[in-house]
């Protein structure tokens, strides 16, 4: 499944992507989510798309945040 990136990243306060409205958990561990994980991921991001939506571009994604997401992922079991 092709990653729903659409190059505007940026993360709002809550650290969902003002651009794909994905969580930066989320894009951390795409590449690694099974293809029922990201269609779960592709299904919440387009029901938040509606509460994020106009929300200011923040900040960029940083490298610690980042290297925080993969800890925290790290940390979960594998779909």
């Amino acid at each position: 499944m092709q990653s729903p990136c659409v190059a505007k990243c940026g993360l709002n306060d809550d650290d969902f992507c003002v651009g794909c409205f994905r969580h930066i958990d989320e894009i951390v561990g795409w590449s690694a989510a099974s293809d029922e994980r990201k269609q779960h991921i592709c299904q919440q991001a387009a029901a938040r798309k509606q509460d994020v939506k106009g929300t200011d571009n923040k900040q960029i994604i940083s490298r610690a945040k980042w290297l925080a997401a993969e800890a925290r992922i790290a940390d979960r079991p594998v779909d």
